[in-house]
């Protein structure tokens, strides 16, 4: 046999290492069985690089079929199907399939209730509103703990700042039990939809003065209309009137409403909680209702009627003005008795606080994980599936697929590399007529998994009018600050509880009778009186206690 010299061996050994290190960097970030690209590796690191791939913006595939329990929410406007092409085509990118726990929409969350706590709960738990209730069980993952292995949901964190937003979400214990879905940009929320050919009529020029709108402005111009057409009313509002209690709250500085919380607000440059729902702010914001009753501009009925009464004095065109969200003005516009009626969504008037956003959060529902995950699957496994979790819920590529499908299926790309919804399917205003609903018929674009994402993917899902409506928001609001949550033991909590709900059942009752006038402003010390003997000071500084001894963990 022909002997190396050590010289010759030496060169033969460093051309091999040069030779694996091409390979390896040419393979870095390829789909298949590559090593993970760099900063995924840790736990589970050097086996995954055998088992499955992952990574930032990469698609994770499995190389053996693998199936995770899941709880599902069925909704009934498009209850689920074993074909839908959800299911397969998620499976063909993955190798993944669901071991799906299917429980009514109505009964979701009684049922995720019974199964955690009985500790049966399937691994991944989606559309969780509120794990505060599960958080103590010990049946749920502190997820915080293992999102270093996630690239895809850290990467989102850093690029569009979600650190302040993640803080709404931790417990006492510095952790957060919930991978929320996450926005780059808040939405446009809910606001008032006007007739604005109506409004025209009148000699307000709604798409060219509402923009700079305060409630004052809104109601001056309401009061035009009222006295051009001579309508009873001109406001006549929904939703029990808990939409636009709570949208004019915010530009006060006060809450009502569906946001009438607790009535703490935060002040962040004394950097302390203060009840808000007996000051002066308080006051005027219930003044500014008190006079649109009293000018006969809005109707007292908008406090008790039920939803379908209010749509229909809008529809017959006795009312102009209504609030709700821009997704039900195509189907508002398809029932007005006018045919010629024009309707527009205005950007939400300004107050004293100034013209500020509504929408703050850019957190959504989010995803559960089950501690069984962890017992059953073992740590790599566990690390595993929080991959796959990643990918689904959190890179672009997953959420484009569970938003729109599959491109040349159910979407094509135009030139711009904008998605375009294939003419025969109908979603969200889109396509209106066509003959298959992206939800209903495929499974895509359901409450389950498509919350979340870029700037340009929440747009992609609007119309062009929605989007002028978000576009006038981001643009002319001002972003608030978003208040720290209020980080109390069980048992703290449960005492705030019992203060809370006395004290904010009389702050609503009464909320209701200053606008309508039952009750009159003259009388306000006695409320605020009440208001105190209801435990309002001893609240706020129960919250302000808790906040002092957990600020650190907060980065205050």
């Amino acid at each position: 046999m022909k002997k190396f010299s050590k010289a010759a061996f030496i060169m033969m050994l460093a051309l091999m290492l040069v030779f694996v290190a091409a390979c390896s960097s040419n393979n870095e970030g390829a789909s298949g069985n590559e090593t993970p690209a760099s900063g995924n590796a840790g736990a589970g690191g050097a086996d995954a690089a055998e088992d499955y791939a992952f990574g930032e913006e990469q698609t994770f595939h499995s190389n053996e079929p693998v199936t995770y329990s899941m709880m599902y929410s069925d909704h009934e406007n498009y209850p689920t199907k074993e074909d839908w092409r959800l299911w397969s085509s998620i499976k063909e990118k993955t190798n993944v399939s669901f071991d799906l726990s299917i429980t009514a929409r109505s009964e979701y969350e009684n049922q995720k209730s019974l199964l955690v706590n009985s500790g049966d709960a399937p691994y991944i738990i989606p559309k969780t509103y509120d794990e505060s209730a599960f958080v103590a069980s010990g049946q749920i993952v502190p997820v915080s703990d293992w999102v270093q292995y996630m690239p895809n949901y850290m990467k989102a964190v850093k690029d569009w700042g979600m650190e302040e937003d993640l803080k709404a979400k931790m417990k006492n214990d510095g952790k957060y039990y919930v991978l929320p879905g996450m926005w780059e940009i808040a939405g446009g929320g809910y606001s008032y939809i006007v007739r604005k050919d109506v409004f025209e009529a009148a000699g307000v020029d709604v798409e060219g003065e509402q923009g700079n709108w305060t409630y004052e402005e809104f109601s001056a111009a309401m009061k035009k209309v009222k006295e051009h057409t001579g309508a009873e009313y001109v406001f006549s509002d929904q939703f029990k009137g808990d939409s636009a209690l709570n949208i004019t709250a915010v530009q006060y500085g006060v809450t009502g409403g569906w946001g009438l919380s607790n009535g703490l607000i935060f002040d962040h440059e004394k950097k302390q909680f203060t009840f808000a729902n007996a000051s002066d702010d308080f006051k005027n914001y219930l003044g500014y209702f008190n006079k649109l009753i009293t000018d006969g501009i809005m109707d007292p009925e908008s406090f008790t009627q039920e939803d379908d009464a209010a749509q229909a004095k809008f529809f017959k065109g006795d009312t102009y003005v209504i609030s709700g969200i821009y997704q039900v003005l195509a189907d508002f516009k398809s029932k007005m008795q006018d045919p010629k009626a024009e309707l527009y969504m205005i950007t939400q008037p300004g107050g004293p606080k100034g013209k500020l956003q509504v929408e703050t959060s850019r957190l959504e529902n989010g995803v559960m994980i089950s501690q069984n995950a962890l017992d059953d699957l073992g740590e790599e496994g566990f690390i595993k599936m929080l991959r796959f979790v990643d990918w689904l819920w959190y890179s672009g590529e997953g959420q484009t697929l569970s938003l729109w499908g599959v491109e040349g299926e159910t979407y094509d790309l135009d030139a711009d590399g904008n998605i375009v919804l294939k003419p025969d399917i109908y979603y969200n205003g889109m396509n209106e007529g066509a003959t298959k609903q992206l939800n209903v018929d495929y499974g895509f674009a359901g409450g389950m998994f498509a919350y979340g994402g870029s700037a340009k993917l929440r747009m992609s899902k609007m119309t062009e009018g929605e989007k002028d409506f978000v576009s006038r928001v981001q643009s002319t609001r001002e972003p608030r600050k978003l208040a720290p949550p209020i980080m109390g033991s069980p048992e703290e909590s449960e005492q705030m509880n019992l203060i809370s709900t006395p004290l904010m059942d009389y702050v609503k009752t009464m909320t209701l009778k200053f606008i309508t006038g039952q009750e009159s402003f003259d009388k306000w010390d006695n409320y605020k009186a009440q208001v105190e003997a209801n435990g309002s000071t001893r609240y706020t500084d129960m919250a302000n206690d808790i906040f002092e001894k957990t600020k650190s963990l907060l980065g205050y």
